[in-house]
């Protein structure tokens, strides 16, 4: 299977929202999209499925070519054909033709025992084999799993579609979706509103999908952990990267780095031979060499400026109007719940700290701010809140608002003391400014919704912010801005979040909701999980210790010569990289190549690998020394 599109362009109500689309998916391909909310991504799934064409054709040198017949998978062509299926009849029905395969094999087998012909046994041969290719020996472990790691009970799994509410049908959807493997699986925005363990499972289910992936996602662990190539669009033009999404950032500020030396370099040089032209070009004698000089400029493949990131994002300072006492929230026994307890917590926050709250779905995270601002009562113990403390509460909710309402008045009326310029002050620093701010509210997307309950929340200049899920419709660029406003935040901050990434970046302690219940862990999450990977299961360790351990047969003058062929292996390995990494450098300090930006990117890819490839020899040397000593 492939899919091509070659300098596509995609218009929508007249105006092109996509120009010079290049984009290559084969099978195995791993492909994360990234961009601006707003700039195209959406579109671009919308032309692969089908939805809307290409704006120009074959004669204007755009076009989209598809080999084969591939099934293209994507969450909104999932529907439910009757209610009244269970769940876990309704996951089944993506393993239809394993069902029908197994049920065919089981008749050839009945057939094969009854009369033992050469036909019948290679009817029941071909079709073991094509069961055991596609998986048919464990399909069912695998569904079952995977409705486990979304959150489904047992009980739930034999319950009608119809009793469960949209958020769960949404999940359900999906999980069919995954399970049925379709040649290109769309995916647009895969993690929201799952927990870290359903991501974890997600990440490593992808990771061995043997069709081809395309990822709209802006959680950049989750791109890291699953993408081998990155497609950014950016000013309506899509550029790829190979690499995850780290990898992606670092070769984007090198590429730019180097295009902006190679245009200023060309642009001196082109000034100083129009300098030298200018000079010469009114004496009779010189005319001559001046016009060929002129025409040597003209004659250039000019190098273009770098164009600006599209960094728009809001701007904020966040401070606490008053300072409050050291011991911010101290919880005794605290449980929490609605018509049951979901978790039982003691626990003490401090004036500055940075709690992180993870955990699986339905587990009692929200429900744990909710009570401590009030929302929600607690089933039992208590919690007292320091003296001096002001919440500041931002939820889901929040960013769900709906009313004819324009933004101005929304924040007038949030403000009444505020005047009409300090509320449009206010509005501008988070991208409301000129005709934004009459937008009805029903008129704003997720993210301007999300943004204006932070402009609101954060004029009250809380000592105490208390944020369930604050990232959810934001893009990296405001998920990065976000971080670094509330890095510099002289308050306490309490956070729920299934964004690892922002709660690696911000959490210095964490409470964890993990097998019915809640604990407190005075370190972050890179602690959190080097600690999980360190303590495995129990059982698992007696099964691991129970295995008999092979023994070793080896000499000390065994090893010495085995040491002594790998270090001689590794230092010819070493000089070799080094003499290719010299020749590299040479043919990129070539002036014939200077002025041609695409060799000296190709260089730069291939200095880099030589590099990578360097040091890990390096490494592998030194290692090898440290053990013959």
């Amino acid at each position: 299977m492939q899919i091509e599109i070659h300098k596509g362009q995609v218009d929508l109500s007249g105006e092109p929202i996509l120009t010079d689309i290049n984009l290559i998916i084969n099978t195995g391909s791993r492909i994360g999209l990234v961009g601006r909310n707003g700039c195209g991504k959406t579109t671009l799934l919308r032309l692969l499925c089908g939805e809307i064409p290409l704006a120009n054709t074959e004669s204007d040198g755009g076009f989209m070519a598809v080999s084969g017949n591939p099934q293209i998978g994507a969450l909104n062509q999932m529907a439910f054909a009757d209610d009244s299926v269970t769940l876990v009849d309704e996951i089944r029905s993506a393993y239809t033709h394993i069902i029908t395969l197994k049920e065919q094999m089981e008749s050839a087998q009945l057939k094969m025992e009854a009369n033992q012909t050469e036909e019948n046994i290679k009817l029941y041969t071909d079709l073991l084999d094509q069961f055991t290719r596609e998986g048919g020996f464990y399909f069912e472990k695998e569904y079952e799993a995977a409705i486990k790691k979304f959150g489904f009970t047992d009980t739930e799994k034999f319950r009608p579609l119809s009793e469960f509410s949209g958020g769960q049908r949404t999940k359900i959807a999906f999980l069919k979706l995954l399970l049925s493997k379709p040649d290109l699986l769309l995916l647009d925005e895969p993690t929201n509103h799952l927990d870290i363990e359903a991501v974890s499972w997600l990440e490593d289910y992808i990771k061995n999908y043997k069709k081809a992936v395309l990822i709209v996602s802006h959680d950049r662990m989750f791109l890291d952990n699953t993408v081998t190539e990155i497609y950014e669009i950016e000013h309506g033009k899509i550029s790829r990267y190979v690499g995850n999404y780290s990898a992606f950032t670092a070769k984007k500020r090198e590429l730019r780095s180097l295009q902006e030396k190679n245009y200023e370099a060309q642009q001196k040089e082109i000034a100083r031979i129009a300098a030298t032209a200018e000079r010469f070009r009114y004496k009779a004698t010189k005319a001559a060499m001046a016009q060929s000089k002129l025409k040597s400029i003209d004659r250039m493949e000019k190098i273009d400026a770098p164009e600006t990131y599209d960094n728009r994002t809001f701007k904020a300072a966040l401070s606490c109007s008053v300072q409050s006492a050291k011991e911010v929230l101290d919880a005794s026994n605290l449980t929490v719940g609605f018509d049951r307890p979901l978790a039982t917590l003691s626990f003490n926050i401090y004036r500055g700290d940075r709690v992180g709250i993870i955990g699986g779905n339905g587990m009692g995270k929200s429900t744990l701010l909710k009570t401590l601002v009030g929302k929600v009562p607690a089933l039992s113990g208590g919690f007292n809140t320091g003296a001096l403390v002001n919440v500041g509460y931002f939820d889901q909710q929040m960013a769900q608002i709906r009313g004819s309402e324009t933004v101005l008045d929304n924040m007038l009326s949030a403000f009444p003391a505020m005047t009409e310029f300090e509320a449009r002050s206010a509005l501008g620093a988070f991208l409301f400014s000129g005709e934004t701010v009459f937008k009805t509210i029903d008129m704003l997307s997720g993210g301007e919704r999300v943004r204006l309950a932070l402009c609101k929340l954060f004029r009250k200049s809380p000592n105490l912010l208390i944020l369930d899920e604050p990232t959810n419709h934001m893009d990296i660029i405001s998920k990065e801005t976000l971080e670094d406003i509330l890095l510099s935040y002289d308050g306490t901050l309490i956070f729920v979040s299934h964004d690892r990434y922002f709660v690696k970046k911000l959490a210095e302690k964490l409470i964890v909701f993990e097998n019915n219940n809640a604990n407190m862990y005075d370190f972050g999450y890179d602690e959190y999980m080097l600690r999980a990977v360190k303590e495995p299961d129990p059982q698992q360790a007696v099964q691991k210790a129970e295995k008999p351990k092979k023994k070793a047969y080896t000499t000390p003058l065994k090893e010495k010569a085995k040491r002594e062929r790998a270090l001689k292996k590794a230092e010819e390995k070493i000089a070799a990289l080094e003499s290719e990494l010299a020749t590299l450098q040479a043919e990129q300090n070539d002036p014939q190549n200077l002025a041609d930006y695409q060799k000296l990117s190709e260089l730069q890819a291939k200095i880099d690998e030589a590099e990578s490839k360097l040091l890990e020899a390096m490494e592998i040397w030194e290692r090898l020394s440290e053990q013959e000593v």
